[in-house]
């Protein structure tokens, strides 16, 4: 243990930080930023990065941190598994160079690439399994980064040190486990979702296989009675109209259920737009979206308000007769966000929906809201609307 220039503990300490900012997160791309950013903090490097390899001499993922998103953007294309990179990937040992520009393995960079000079490396093993290679570049507070580094230049102070490489090794054998157990999860997740899709198609088939069914019978008697009942042949092509309305309904409801892979490429706060602009040209009621500051939250938490608020405007649209449903995403103090789905409908009274065994979906938003770490509150009374409010943390 040592201390630092303000006499704070470091070393250890930092480490437990580190550990227990990556055990908050259980998705693959929260773990790895989080990997990334506990990294550069805990050895203060200007530059972190972490690439997890696929198979096919590139990377499935490259996160990096101490770089700007206009930086990455004008670097191009992701690194291919060459060279330093490479040898993290497939050797068991870390790799500490005072100077990486100065290996022989070193094969440049593009031209909007940040300088880098002192470099430390070391693969993310789960047993045989490399997951992934963690690499720190320019040491803060040694040389003037971008100055070569002199011949036998790795003493303390300048550039990193067997310490850092000792705390580096230790979050990588944690880093190692988090990463596991978010691809777990997920494939967990996926076989869940796999279920649910499952589970819809079978509901929009028998829904809208009904609805299709009744609006051939009435098509049917309706041409029956044209010619010796026109009048109640048009009751019958009013009633198909309707039908066809109902079906239609079903199926953008079907729709937006199947389709939270937006949330990876929009993030939320598009979705919940995108939502809403359907939701209001389907239906008659007035439909609003409103979105005050709120940044990307993990994973989680985005998929836990995007169901929350498909429930909650499944039934104001259905159930409610609400002609105004406003739907608002407010930033929190701290960093997190709040739903608000405000109705203007007929209201109950959710003691006696609970007790008369109709939950309205409440249920499921409870167990939505609180297995992504939020609460769920519910305020309506008959005749006065229905507000459904859930809060998150943010990460």
């Amino acid at each position: 243990m040592r201390n630092g220039p303000d006499g704070t503990r470091t070393g250890l300490a930092a480490v437990s930080t580190a550990l227990l900012a990556m055990s908050r997160h259980l998705e693959v791309r929260d773990v790895l930023k989080t990997i990334v950013v506990s990294a550069r903090e805990l050895l203060d490097a200007e530059y972190a990065a972490l690439g997890v390899p696929d198979d096919h001499g590139g990377f499935a993922q490259f996160v990096v941190d101490g770089i700007s998103e206009e930086q990455w953007r004008r670097i191009g294309p992701l690194p291919r598994q060459h060279g330093i990179l490479a040898a993290m990937l497939h050797q068991d040992t870390p790799e500490r160079l005072a100077d990486v520009r100065r290996d022989p393995r070193f094969g440049g960079w593009p031209a909007a690439h940040p300088d880098m000079s002192d470099f430390l490396g070391l693969p993310i093993r789960d047993g045989e399994e490399t997951l992934g290679a963690l690499f720190l570049a320019n040491k803060r507070g040694g040389r003037p980064h971008g100055r070569p580094a002199e011949e036998g230049e790795e003493g303390a102070g300048r550039g990193f040190t067997e310490e850092d490489e000792s705390l580096l090794g230790i979050l990588a054998q944690h880093a190692a486990i988090a990463l596991t157990n978010a691809r777990l999860y997920e494939r967990s997740r996926e076989l869940t979702i796999a279920e649910e899709r499952s589970r819809l198609a079978h509901e929009l088939h028998d829904a809208v296989s009904q609805k299709l069914f009744s609006l051939r019978l009435t098509a049917q008697a309706a041409t029956a009675l044209v010619d010796r009942d026109p009048a109640r042949a048009k009751e019958e092509l009013h009633q198909v109209a309707a039908l066809a309305a109902e079906a239609a309904d079903e199926l953008r409801a079907a729709v937006v259920e199947l389709r939270p892979t937006a949330l990876d490429e929009d993030g939320l706060v598009a979705t919940l737009r995108n939502q809403v602009k359907v939701l209001d040209r389907a239906h008659g009621a007035h439909v609003t979206f409103l979105c005050d500051g709120v940044r990307a939250l993990p994973a989680s938490q985005e998929e836990a308000l995007l169901r929350v608020s498909q429930e909650a405007l499944h039934n104001a649209l259905r159930h409610s007769g609400a002609d105004r449903v406003a739907v608002t995403l407010t930033r929190t103090p701290g960093g997190g966000a709040l739903l608000k789905v405000v109705d203007s409908g007929t209201g109950f009274d959710p003691r006696a929906v609970h007790k008369a065994g109709r939950h309205l979906g409440l249920v499921s938003m409870r167990d939505r809201a609180s297995g992504a770490g939020g609460r769920l509150t519910v305020q309506s009374a008959p005749g006065a609307g229905t507000t459904i409010e859930m809060e998150v943390p943010g990460g």
